[in-house]
């Protein structure tokens, strides 16, 4: 599966996040400084509203079937690829809302918070993210935000 990977920085959460979604067998398409060559490069400059709009846009569009988004709080990521149409960003803080967004509203781009986000509890997410399938009863109610189930 194509998983797009943003942040408007690169820490070791960050860096754990791509190495475990590769170690899944996902395809990873980085976005932002996770993609940038070095300091130099244009990607290392991309900020959070552009991040959480490219990886909107590449689930948006089908080219990724998921996405996962993250900046200090994980909030204006997740607003910026909650703006694309299609996408359905959740900001989770532990596996129990990862599942629940899947589940409850087939949410599309797991958004993460870095202030206090460990690796284990990322990883965590991760499992949960891939281990659950939407819930068939929630479609009408994901019908009324106007984004069609992924």
């Amino acid at each position: 599966m194509r998983v797009a990977v943003g942040a408007d920085e690169r820490t070791p959460v960050t860096d754990a996040l791509v190495a475990d979604l590769a170690a899944r067998g996902h395809e990873v398409v980085l976005v932002g400084p996770l993609a940038a060559a070095g300091p130099d490069d244009p990607a290392a400059a991309v900020q959070w509203a552009e991040v959480g709009e490219r990886v909107g846009r590449l689930v948006a569009t089908g080219d990724c079937a998921t996405g996962v988004v993250c900046c200090w709080t994980g909030t204006g990521v997740s607003i910026a690829a909650n703006k694309v149409p299609g996408v359905r960003a959740a900001l989770c803080a532990d596996a129990t809302i990862a599942e629940g967004a899947r589940r409850w509203n087939d949410a599309n781009v797991l958004a993460l918070g870095l202030v206090s986000l460990t690796v284990d509890a990322a990883r965590a997410m991760l499992d949960a993210w891939f281990a659950t399938a939407p819930d068939p009863g929630e479609a009408a109610n994901i019908a009324r935000l106007g984004c069609p189930p992924g």
